[in-house]
């Protein structure tokens, strides 16, 4: 066997507790600076300020690092309002107000697009937000059982690591779910199966709790009862294996209220926007740009449950809803007849995989609107412009791979006619935004 010598890449080094001074913030919340000529990604910081970092990671382009000790302050940095900051990782930017990160987020974005998309100034429209607190009407608990201890820690992961952190009070979780905290800190040692409890997901479906009990092996009927008893107004159910729900009491479904009278009904595991507000806002304004018509057919791209789709029925001739998870097409399509909407329907389809030759895949739509998940719409987005609709309306969780997506439509002759931040989530780096573009023969 041939040996062949390969030298070894040379060791990055760089202080390991480096001061630095904080120019800007990037899309994704990391504050920026730079240390002997790289570029550092600095996690609690806030532009302007001079800071003591700890390096956490070094690559030969670029360092991360965590903020020990503030040097110098910004005006904008405050006290954390919750106890735990630091230690869960739920939110990250407790250390500036709500309204003043999303300032901070605008500018970072506005940058990136500007940078990425070859643009000198976007069209920016207001910040759709809602309350600071109390916002989140959908949450997964952690639960772990020490067998030494003979103990349960409830809460949620912790910040850069995969422990729980025992948390008993959350401010952003929705006042009607607030209390499966205690509630699970107080039954779970009561439990003679407790140990078989995995995780919950708790949901406020308009003021109705409900709980899903993960669990490995089978509860008792016993513990069932104690769990129930133990917070009655929810709508306890079982999930011993993914989507193999077992009601404890009377089945009852989650659903949630739209404007126009609309009720949308979900699995207990369905995705749902967890901001109901903003929720409701963001469909609002969906409605709003589009300004649909009776003349408009319009196309819903991983439509969901029906979240925008109905809502757009209510003004538009017909809507045609696409979704890769076949269950909620299921429930989107039960969602239209009960709402008595005969003028949209939905199909199951990959949709970044070539589109096939079908009855909806065809040159009709007026208007578009996309929603994808993190990983955006590749080759969908191309399908999409092969369409040529008027107005393609495309609401983004991930700036980077909406600016992949968006240059997509700019080289095939569509301009950016409106772009808007959505704060799903205060006091995290997570970044909503909604983009109109508009065909230019119109």
């Amino acid at each position: 066997m041939v040996s062949i010598y390969k030298s070894k890449p040379k060791a990055v080094t760089a202080p390991q507790h480096p001061e630095l001074d904080i120019e800007r913030w990037d899309q994704e919340a990391q504050s920026i600076a730079y240390h002997q000529g790289k570029i550092c990604f600095v996690e609690g910081a806030l532009p302007g300020e001079r800071v003591k970092v700890k390096v956490t990671e070094q690559k030969a382009q670029y360092l991360k690092a965590q903020v020990t000790k503030v040097l110098q302050s910004s005006k904008l940095r405050i006290a954390p309002q919750c106890r735990y900051f630091g230690s869960c990782g739920g939110c990250q930017l407790h250390y500036v107000s709500a309204a003043d990160s999303r300032i901070l987020k605008q500018q970072a974005l506005d940058q990136q697009l500007q940078h990425q998309l070859k643009l000198t100034q976007l069209p920016w429209q207001p910040t759709l937000a809602g309350d600071d607190a109390g916002y989140r009407r959908k949450a997964r608990i952690g639960v772990w059982f020490e067998k030494k201890t003979n103990s349960f820690t409830v809460g949620f992961r912790k910040l850069g690591g995969k422990e729980i952190v025992a948390v008993t009070d959350c401010m952003v979780l929705s006042p009607v779910i607030a209390p499966v905290l205690s509630v699970l800190q107080n039954v779970l040692p009561k439990l003679k199966q407790g140990s078989a409890v995995t995780h919950v997901e708790v949901l406020d479906a308009d003021g109705q709790a409900f709980v899903v009990v993960r669990h490995i092996r089978p509860l008792a009927e016993a513990d069932q009862q104690l769990l129930q008893h133990a917070w009655p107004e929810a709508c306890w159910i079982g999930e011993a294996e993914p989507e193999q729900f077992s009601y404890w009491s009377e089945p009852c479904t989650p659903a949630y209220q739209l404007a126009d009278g609309l009720r949308l009904n979900f699995a207990p595991t369905d995705f749902i926007q967890v901001n109901a507000r903003v929720n409701q806002a963001m469909v609002q304004q969906a409605i709003n740009w589009l300004a649909p018509s009776k003349n408009d057919r319009i196309l819903d791209l991983y439509c969901g449950i029906g979240n925008f789709s109905l809502a757009l029925a209510k003004h538009a001739g017909m809507v045609v809803g696409l979704e890769g998870v076949a269950a909620m097409v299921t429930t989107a399509s039960h969602n239209a007849e009960l709402n008595e909407m005969d003028n949209a329907s939905f199909a199951a389809v990959d949709l970044h995989l070539p589109w096939p030759k079908t009855d909806w895949n065809q040159p009709q739509y007026q208007k578009v609107l996309l929603d994808p998940a993190r990983a955006g719409a590749l080759g969908a987005i191309d399908e999409v412009a092969r369409l040529k609709p008027a107005q393609v309306l495309y609401v983004s969780c991930n700036p980077t791979t909406f600016a992949r997506d968006a240059k997509v439509l700019l080289a095939k002759g569509y301009r950016l006619d409106k772009i808007g931040m959505m704060d799903m989530f205060p006091f995290t780096s997570h970044l909503e935004l909604m983009a109109l573009f508009s065909h230019t023969r119109q």
